[in-house]
């Protein structure tokens, strides 16, 4: 008694001759099916080559499109010439022209007449497993699919929408549960003659016809009728991502494949030389009798999986758009943005380096040109000072400036008067720490020497872009850490709200701040402010500010300094 191989092939004829041979060369009877698919001049030629190898015969050719009946067609219709070609075989094993075998095909003969009556075939119930991807799982069966997922998507969802509108359901075959499971089996002569032999089964055949992924349930679902043994496993390794999309293996995946201990695994691809030279091999270079364990390798996909979906902290790849917030982590490093601090202080952003020793920017997103720290033209990872490049994806350059700087505490200015599109992103980000004055940016308007109806238009609009970012900031959606005072509040004692940013960035170079940034000159700003509340415009952010108010900022700090925790 052998195995018989059922070989599905549509792509890649030059690799599936070679599997077919070696095969063929270890005593293993093969029935190839090309798909309608492949072009008659490729298809002609690969008969061809095969003609003189003993044992390798084609079966009537079926149009296999994913998710569509024409894949269960052609395994039947393999099978059952398998079954009349070859009366030696004792399993037959359904396997694809990107498999391959990873072990000595002596060992899979053993190991199969060592188990002659079991099925090795995974099924289980819809209710009992989770693989299912796209929302269809017991639905697949209790619906109609007469249009292609993949050629005819729209008339594909139409349909699902329309029979779950009108609560149309399907009536299941009689004593049939349905099953789900890998597509790669491995059946036994009495139990795939009795599915292909069973008297109802044109009845089973139009029912699974108009099911979604056919290949997955019908041998899977009918094998539980007549199987004396099942073990719901398939003796292929084959894994399969996120999106239900089969895991492709490379040269590099030489060793991971050699620890599965698996009999075939699949889907290889085509060039991998190195590959189909390690396992191509003849019995005497045969692995040990072990049985095949293929979690030995799924933390490693595990692994894999997370990497793709979650990935590094404030890095963006390909594989994860455009699904939004599946990043690891908005950015990369925690990262200071400060809001009217460069109004209301001449020296802010020197002061702030000196004190932390941390890379101060000016207003990174200002409409201008993007301000970086001592006029710098590019900073690390190339980027510039364009505008227009920052704008074109302001997100980006964001979480490239913090992921090019890690290691490196960044700090930058922000006001009503940047490109605001970065609002949110600064907002849901836990890496980020902003403290903003409120109103601050009424102090360039009041030093300016524009026309007052000028200075009001402008006042106007920034007091409601603040306001709307104040509404961001205060969201219950905002995960950074914030901190918001009025202007008035914030000149009535200013050290300690200083000292405590200081705190928080926590990159002091002293214990002690031996000196205060230099405040604006704000005489004569409360009736600035009560000009333009005569004018119409009620500043109302910078907060309750005196008219007569003289305001200075003291140069020393306070005889007892807070100190830097």
């Amino acid at each position: 008694m052998t195995v018989g191989i059922v070989m599905l092939v549509h792509t890649a004829l030059d690799r599936a001759e070679q599997v077919a041979r070696h095969w063929a060369a270890n005593g293993c009877p093969v029935v190839i099916h090309i798909d309608k698919a492949v072009p008659t001049k490729a298809r002609d030629a690969f008969v061809e080559n095969l003609a003189t190898v003993p044992d390798v015969v084609f079966t009537t050719r079926y149009r296999c499109e994913w998710g569509t009946w024409g894949i269960v067609a052609a395994s039947q219709a393999g099978s059952e010439l398998m079954l009349a070609r070859f009366p030696n075989v004792r399993h037959v094993y359904l396997a694809s022209g990107s498999c391959l075998p990873l072990r000595a095909v002596s060992e899979l003969v053993s190991y199969l007449a060592a188990r002659p009556h079991t099925d090795f075939i995974e099924s289980a119930t819809t209710a009992d497993v989770p693989w299912t991807v796209g929302g269809l799982d017991h639905e697949r069966f209790t619906l109609r699919f007469p249009f292609s997922w993949k050629r005819h998507r729209y008339l594909f969802d139409k349909a699902v929408a329309v029979q779950r509108r009108l609560h149309m359901k399907r009536r299941l075959p009689a004593g049939v549960v349905p099953h789900m499971g890998s597509q790669w089996w491995c059946l036994t002569r009495q139990t795939l003659s009795a599915i292909l032999q069973d008297p109802d089964r044109a009845e089973y055949d139009r029912f699974f016809k108009r099911v979604w992924i056919p290949d997955e349930s019908y041998f899977q679902t009918l094998s539980r009728k007549y199987a004396r043994r099942i073990e719901s496993r398939s003796l292929t390794l084959s894994k399969f991502d996120f999106q239900g999309k089969p895991h492709i293996f490379y040269d590099d995946h030489l060793q991971l494949l050699r620890r599965s201990d698996c009999f075939v695994a699949r889907k290889i691809w085509p060039h991998a030389d190195r590959l189909y030279e390690a396992f191509l091999i003849d019995a005497g270079t045969a692995l040990k009798r072990t049985e095949p364990n293929p979690g030995k390798i799924d933390r490693v996909f595990a692994k894999a999986v997370e990497r793709r979906t979650r990935g590094r902290s404030g890095l963006y790849m390909q594989s994860r758009f455009p699904n939004e917030d599946w990043e690891n982590g908005v950015t990369a490093a925690p990262y200071s943005v400060f809001q009217g601090f460069s109004d209301l202080f001449d020296n802010f952003e020197p002061w702030l380096g000196k004190a932390t020793g941390v890379r101060v920017h000016g207003h990174l997103f200002a409409p201008d040109h993007v301000h970086y720290s001592d006029d710098q033209s590019t900073i690390n990872g190339a980027l510039g000072t364009s505008a227009a490049v920052r704008d074109y994806d302001s997100k980006a350059f964001l979480t490239n400036l913090i992921w090019n700087t890690r290691g490196e505490r960044q700090c930058f200015q922000y006001g009503p008067n940047d490109n605001q599109d970065i609002c949110w992103h600064i907002a849901k980000d836990p890496n980020a720490q902003l403290s903003m004055i409120t109103g601050a940016w009424a102090v360039p308007l009041f030093k300016s020497n524009q026309d007052f109806a000028d200075i009001r238009r402008k006042a106007a609009m920034l007091q409601k872009i603040e306001s709307e970012q104040i509404k961001i900031f205060r969201s219950p959606y905002t995960k950074a850490r914030v901190r918001i005072w009025t202007m008035a509040e914030f000149i009535e004692a200013p050290i300690e709200p200083l000292q405590s940013i200081l705190e928080q960035i926590g990159q002091t170079r002293s214990h002690r701040v031996s000196e205060v940034p230099k405040m604006v000159d704000l005489r004569g700003f409360g009736q600035f402010l009560q000009n333009l509340k005569n004018q119409g415009m009620h500043p109302y952010l910078t907060g309750d500010f005196p008219i007569e108010q003289d305001v200075a900022m003291p140069q020393k700090p306070p005889r007892k300094p807070y100190l830097v925790q």
